[in-house]
């Protein structure tokens, strides 16, 4: 039987055991996609490394919506498993996936039809545009696919099983590692071979999530129209904000990518590579954002407020260790990456750059990463869009271009750096302050119920207080206009 694992025991291991199997896998296929570069380099044509540097933003694109409603899944599941409420939880993960097929299917349709003219858009010409358009009308129709095995993948980290979600990923990241070199060299299809061995991936990483929510934990139930059409407005009030939180995201990084099209092929070869290094090496920090999610959200559903304080102060101090060892690692081995991509000229500068400067500020990213969770699971998921839309707009563009200005392109990326910085620390004070709010509101609440029961009879007290503790968790759950935004107890909806 699965249960709410995080509220007991030390809220650091949680973190760290989650953070690691999740970084295992994430950095799996990351590391891959970093041999999709390698490979693809040895080719000898650095318009290929550009291509694949266009091509991967308007990929981010795609799975940054599908992280968002990967958010919903994890919020939604771990806060029912909290309050013991296993058949919502059923619930959830069978409606979420299908609003998640349905979202993913309609925006594969739109990037599908505009591949070309997204990339010219980011600044994509002549053979460099031709390679990533084949490489995108491959990749992309797999979008479905994909969007729903990390929908599946972020319910199992919900029930605590961390483990098999990373294998579900190390499985996908295996399969593209052996297929790489065979579709690349072997069989010649270069940038097209690339992308059809990510493709035959998602499939991998699809079978083996969907393996372990309906065989091992039986988390996928019976659809009912009355239980969907109940649980849409919960699963929306989460995903649309998160959608648009991690929306936010790549389209700061289109507006960088564009600006630095502006340099040349060369400077856009060097960005491709810290683009893919930059996933593998902080790996940790974008597993972390996944994993104090269901810690949180399991410990709110159950009340557990000191917990829930405990778990965002390991958090940061986890995401700061890490950067900053990782930052250290990443200075010393800067020319074994220069040679190991075949970096030259301009390419180089950018690399340089990014392993002495630009890889410590990804602490102030990764105390977004836990804020964005926070909110997610604390029922104020548009505090993220808020942050992550501030963030790529006046947080990216001024900074951008008076970077450009004075620097170029080390303007350029050093002003999109400083830019996290003043959103992270923001952003993380948010995420506490709206803790103390909740400890106030759950310390209200049982004052009231201590005081009911001073002047009230047993029965009475019982009757009162399962009254005020209902009405409470409704009342801290809705938004301006009077609607629960984050879990309806559907335990029966749609069975009768």
């Amino acid at each position: 039987m699965t249960t709410a694992k995080f509220t007991q025991g030390s809220t650091l291991s949680h973190i760290i055991y989650m953070s690691s199997t999740g970084a295992i896998g994430l950095t799996c296929l990351f590391l891959v996609d970093l041999l999709d570069l390698f490979y693809l380099s040895l080719l000898g044509e650095q318009h290929l490394a550009a291509a694949v540097g266009y091509a991967g933003t308007v990929a981010f694109f795609t799975t940054s919506i599908s992280i968002g409603l990967s958010i919903a899944m994890g919020a939604l599941v771990s806060k029912a498993l909290g309050q013991g409420k296993r058949e919502s939880a059923r619930s959830y993960v069978t409606n979420i996936s299908i609003v998640t097929i349905f979202v993913s299917f309609i925006i594969m349709l739109l990037t599908w039809f505009n591949i070309e003219v997204l990339l010219s858009l980011l600044g994509a010409k002549g053979e460099t545009l031709r390679l990533g358009t084949a490489y995108l009308q491959i990749l992309v129709p797999s979008m479905p696919l994909m969007s729903v095995a990390m929908a599946l993948g972020a319910s199992l980290r919900a029930v605590g099983d961390g483990k098999l979600s990373m294998l579900s990923t190390i499985g996908g990241g295996l399969v593209n590692a052996v297929l790489d070199p065979i579709f690349i060299f072997t069989l010649g299809m270069g940038i097209e071979g690339a992308a059809i061995a990510s493709v035959l991936s998602r499939c991998a990483v699809f079978g083996l999530s969907f393996y372990g929510v309906y065989s091992k934990h039986k988390l996928i139930g019976s659809w009912y129209s009355d239980s969907f059409k109940a649980q849409l407005p919960f699963i929306m009030a989460i995903a649309l904000p998160a959608m648009l939180t991690n929306v936010a995201t790549p389209i700061g990084n289109a507006f960088v990518t564009r600006s630095i099209a502006e340099f040349g092929d060369s400077f856009m070869a060097g960005y491709a590579t810290i683009n893919r290094i930059l996933p593998v090496a902080f790996g940790m920090i974008f597993a972390l954002s996944g994993a104090i999610g269901p810690i949180l959200g399991q410990n709110y559903g159950a009340k557990l407020m000191p917990r829930v304080r405990k778990s965002l102060k390991d958090a940061l101090w986890f995401c700061t260790g890490y950067v900053v060892l990782v930052s250290l690692i990443l200075f010393l081995i800067e020319d074994y990456l220069i040679s190991g991509f075949n970096l030259t000229g301009d390419a180089v500068e950018v690399v340089i750059l990014f392993c002495r400067l630009i890889a410590l500020t990804f602490i102030f990213n990764g105390m977004m990463f836990i804020a964005n969770a926070s909110f997610n699971n604390l029922g104020k998921p548009k505090f993220s869009t808020w942050f992550n839309m501030g963030k790529a707009t006046l947080g990216t563009i001024p900074f951008v271009l008076v970077g450009a200005e004075i620097a170029g392109v080390k303007g350029i990326l050093i002003g999109q750096a400083l830019g996290s910085v003043f959103f992270g620390i923001a952003s993380i004070l948010l995420a506490f302050k709206l803790i103390k709010q909740k400890e106030g509101e759950a310390h209200r609440d049982q004052e009231f119920a201590d005081k009911l029961a001073e002047v009230t009879t047993t029965s009475t007290v019982n009757a009162l207080s399962s009254g005020c503790s209902q009405f409470a968790m409704f009342s801290e759950e809705c938004d301006s206009k009077g609607c629960n935004l984050l879990l309806a107890d559907n335990d029966n909806n749609g069975k009768s």
